[in-house]
C-alpha cells in the first residue's frame, strides 16, 4: 500500500503542474490608478515574468512578478501568475494565498479558483479542494469542465473514496476523451483498486490513440508498466520501465523512477 500510494503521489505531482489554467477572467475589481509610464513598465515586466515561467524559469519569473507587485498589488492575473510560480517552486502556500487574492480581486476569476483547488491538493486538503471543484463544475459556463471534474477525481482518490475517484474522471473523459490527466486518473484508481484488466483495455487504448511525442503520453506507460508489475510480469514492467525512461525528461521525478525499476 506504501509503494501504491508513493506512485500515486509521484504521478499527480507531475500531472496536477501539466493542467493548472493560465487563461483570465473577464472582470476585475476597480484598482488604484497608476500613471502611463508605471503601467507599461508593469505590463512590460509581467510579459517577460511570464515568458521565464513558460521556458521554465521560476526563480527568475517569480523576480519579475515581484516587481510587478509593487507597482500592481491589486492585479488578480499577477496573483495568480504568482500562485502559479509558487506552485512550480513547491511553496504550495504560499501558491494559495496568491490565488486566493486572485479570487477576492475577481471573484468571477474561475482559473484561479482551479488552481486555489490544485494548491489545496498538493498540500492533501482534500475537503477543501472538492468544494472548490465542485463551485467550478457547477458552473454551466465554464468552458473547460473537464479539468474541475478530473480535479474532483483526484481529491476522491486522496481521500481513498475509489468509487467517487472513478466517477469523477469518467466524467471528465466524457466531457474531453482525450484528456490524459483524467485517463491517468482512472488508469490510477483501477490499479489501486486491482482492477487491472481494466487498466490494462484504458491504457492500451489510449496509447494507441496517443502520438509517441506528445509527451504526455510517457505517463500511460508508466500506468503501465504499473499494471504489469501488479500481475507480476515483471520482464514486461522493466520494458516498459525503460521506454518511460527514454521518454520521460531527463532529471524529471518520472525519469528517476523509472530508473530506479530499471536498476532494481
Amino acid at each position: 500500500m506504501k509503494n501504491s500510494r508513493k506512485t500515486t503521489t509521484i504521478f499527480l505531482t507531475i500531472f496536477l503542474m501539466l493542467f493548472l489554467c493560465f487563461c483570465a477572467a473577464p472582470k476585475q475589481t476597480t484598482a488604484p490608478k497608476i500613471d502611463s509610464q508605471q503601467a507599461k513598465m508593469a505590463a512590460a515586466t509581467k510579459e517577460l515574468g511570464e515568458a521565464y515561467m513558460a521556458q521554465g524559469n521560476y526563480t527568475a519569473a517569480l523576480n519579475e512578478f515581484i516587481k510587478v507587485e509593487k507597482i500592481t498589488p491589486h492585479d488578480p492575473y499577477l496573483h495568480n501568475d504568482l500562485g502559479l510560480t509558487y506552485m512550480a517552486k513547491k511553496r504550495f502556500d504560499l501558491a494559495e494565498e496568491h490565488f486566493k487574492k486572485a479570487i477576492e480581486l475577481n471573484k468571477e476569476y474561475i482559473p484561479a479558483k482551479n488552481n486555489l483547488g490544485s494548491a489545496y491538493l498538493k498540500q492533501q486538503k482534500w475537503d477543501l479542494a472538492i468544494a472548490c471543484f465542485e463551485e467550478i463544475s457547477d458552473n454551466l459556463l465554464y468552458a473547460t469542465p473537464h479539468y474541475p471534474l478530473s480535479n474532483l477525481g483526484w481529491a476522491y482518490l486522496g481521500k481513498r473514496d475509489l468509487a467517487l475517484a472513478m466517477k469523477y474522471f469518467k466524467m471528465a473523459l466524457e466531457a474531453q476523451p482525450d484528456f490524459i490527466n483524467a485517463v491517468h486518473g482512472l488508469a490510477t484508481t483501477y490499479i489501486e483498486g486491482s482492477q487491472l484488466q481494466s487498466a490494462f483495455k484504458l491504457l492500451t487504448l489510449k496509447i494507441e490513440q496517443e502520438k509517441e511525442d506528445s509527451g504526455a503520453v510517457v505517463i500511460l506507460y508508466a500506468d503501465l508498466a504499473m499494471v504489469y508489475e501488479k500481475n507480476r510480469q515483471f520482464g514486461k514492467a522493466k520494458e516498459i520501465w525503460k521506454k518511460v525512461a527514454e521518454m520521460a525528461p531527463a532529471g524529471s521525478e518520472l525519469s528517476r523512477e523509472a530508473n530506479r525499476k530499471i536498476n532494481q
